[in-house]
């Protein structure tokens, strides 16, 4: 088995705070229950239910924090807008009346096809004030891509702007036969009685607005994810999700009410819905919005400018940043920043411990899926880090490392040996089912446990380790090789920017690794250099697990949310057909 990374451990690399919500794992883990962590929120008046948006916003004004921002917005052109919890709970009570007045009824699929703009925050929230069905789509989605998930969701609404709904929508309105009412931050487009603009029909709408009754196992959001072929997954989760989000938001990303936080996430993923919007307002900070794409220098700016505290990034942003170096830091006063945190894909232990050279704070990586809902192992503030590890599991929730046989699952107790990542249900965030698609959700569970697809190991501290995913495992003479193991160790290089790893047919091996890297700048892509990496990854990882082979590449193929494709490179490798693109995204996890 290759063997952990040789990173020295970092010792409680605690907030800057005196008191994390999540101090001691060990007795917090031992006494938690979801049924007492459940008055960490308040529920409808009158014991209505539980509805999201009322946990986001409206009960802070029972709490009397009406006037504290709930966000802050930076525009792409260098507008700005504030809007506090007050303001937000009257603009998303003008969204709810605005889907009343043009007779939308609940559990109906509102969709939005919107970039960071306020606008979409409101629509969200107004929308499961409504009890509808929401389903962010990232507005970089071309028109294919868009009328699946249409499709598939029954679409009745959609929120988008004027510019994406005729480059994106328009196209496919007779097609999209169920879409009834579009609405159009801005103007709307003279001649279509279904086109409604954003703000003549919120003018036009109540501020006031009484959430209904609203059941805590009723459908609050629908989000897809793309599995390796065929079709997207549409994840069904419920209102009854909020207290993991409540949970995790303290524990997991150490949210306190007086935080200024920032979450990187399009809010068109599962990231940017349940951390970029529900997670920070269900626990009363300040968000700050920002519009603009990834530009490390503004970026910068921003953790500096905004005071933020708390910084939910990615993988693929932080090896960026890592790629231009610690210098670039220079002249940035961040003494907020008190905790980072990273999600999306696997944290490289090298980022990690960048992370402290850089900032003077180690990110912290955590684990979850679109499936789980929320986060489910992760690193804690006051908790030490082992770089490369995923962390410890959630108070509240089990984790096992399982191997599947005829008579069902086989829980694997010795430590450092790799199986598939299992959680034991229920938790509060988890999927209830898969739309359409019965059977295929009855197959994520056995015996109790929901089989996540991700190979893991756990360690003997009960940190947990990435593998692989079950699919992009390679075998090679009898090993089983992940290739973000590969892919961490080749990243500790100093030439190396990003690299990814697949498995070729070999006669005698049955697979052989292939390292795809590109290089920082100053390096030359030659032979020396390739001889050079190929003894570092077979020192750090022995002869058996490190590459056979490295190609040069300018650059990686990446999902539009940053991931590399694995799965594309292994298909342009074999010269295989590449099909659609949009069926080889994977969500974030």
């Amino acid at each position: 088995m290759p063997q952990q990374p040789d990173h020295a451990l970092i010792h409680k690399p605690a907030s800057l705070r005196p008191d994390p919500n999540l101090a001691d794992y060990v007795q917090t883990a031992a006494r938690f229950n979801w049924d007492d962590a459940a008055k960490l929120l308040d529920g409808l008046p009158g014991g209505a239910g539980l509805n999201i948006a009322y946990e986001a916003v409206d009960r802070h004004l029972a709490h009397g924090r009406g006037d504290r921002i709930a966000l802050r917005w930076l525009g792409k052109s260098g507008a700005r807008r504030e809007l506090s919890y007050a303001d937000l709970a009257q603009a998303s009570n003008r969204f709810a009346n605005a889907l009343h007045d043009l007779g939308v009824q609940p559990g109906e699929g509102v969709f939005l096809l919107l970039g960071r703009l306020p606008e979409l925050y409101v629509a969200l929230l107004g929308a499961l004030k409504a009890r509808c069905v929401v389903t962010p789509l990232f507005s970089a989605f071309g028109p294919e891509p868009i009328a699946t998930r249409a499709e598939m969701g029954d679409a009745r609404v959609l929120v988008t702007t004027p510019e994406l709904y005729q480059r994106k929508v328009q196209g496919l309105r007779q097609r999209l036969s169920g879409l009834r009412q579009v609405i159009v931050v801005g103007e709307a487009p003279a001649g279509d009685a279904s086109l409604h603009g954003w703000d003549a029909l919120l003018a036009a709408a109540s501020p006031d607005y009484t959430i209904a009754p609203t059941d805590p196992e009723s459908v609050s959001l629908l989000h897809f994810t793309s599995g390796t072929t065929g079709k997207p997954k549409g994840a069904m989760h419920v209102h009854a999700a909020v207290l993991a989000h409540a949970v995790t938001g303290r524990y997991a990303l150490d949210l306190h009410d007086d935080d200024v936080y920032w979450c990187t996430a399009d809010p068109g993923w599962v990231t940017g819905t349940s951390y970029g919007v529900i997670a920070p307002l269900v626990c009363g900070v300040s968000n700050v919005v920002v519009e603009a794409e990834f530009d490390a220098q503004s970026w910068y700016r921003v953790l500096a400018e905004e005071r933020v505290t708390v910084w939910y990034t990615a993988p693929t942003a932080i090896r960026m940043m890592m790629k231009l170096g610690a210098e670039a830091l220079q002249g940035f006063e961040l003494s907020a920043l008190r905790f980072m945190a990273s999600v999306g894909e696997p944290l490289n232990p090298e980022a990690v411990l960048w992370g402290q050279q850089a900032f003077g704070l180690p990110f912290h990586d955590n684990w979850w899926q679109t499936e789980t809902g929320g986060i489910m192992i992760a690193n804690y503030a006051a908790m030490d880090i082992k770089p490369g590890s995923m962390g410890k599991p959630l108070p509240g929730i089990t984790a096992a490392i399982v191997q599947r046989d005829s008579s069902g699952l086989r829980l694997i107790d010795t430590p450092d040996t790799d199986g598939e990542l299992a959680l034991k249900t229920p938790w509060p965030s988890m999927m209830r089912g898969y739309l359409h698609e019965d059977e295929r959700y009855r197959k994520c569970f056995v015996d109790g446990w929901y089989l996540t697809g991700d190979l893991a190991r756990r360690d003997a501290d009960g940190y947990y380790w990435f593998v692989g995913r079950a699919d992009d495992v390679i075998k090679s003479s009898g090993h089983l090789i992940g290739p973000f193991e590969v892919e961490s160790a080749l990243l500790e290089h100093p030439a190396v920017a990003e690299a990814g790893v697949i498995g070729i047919p070999d006669p005698m091996a049955g697979e052989v690794v292939k390292a795809f890297v590109a290089l920082k700048p100053g390096f030359a892509p030659d032979e020396a250099l390739r001889s050079e990496l190929l003894g570092h990854a077979r020192k750090r990882l022995g002869a058996a697990v490190a590459p056979k082979q490295i190609e040069f590449r300018n650059n990686l193929p990446k999902t539009r949310s940053g991931k590399i494709m694995r799965r594309l490179l292994k298909a342009r490798e074999l010269g295989l057909p590449e099909g659609d693109l949009s069926t080889l995204e994977s969500d974030e996890k």
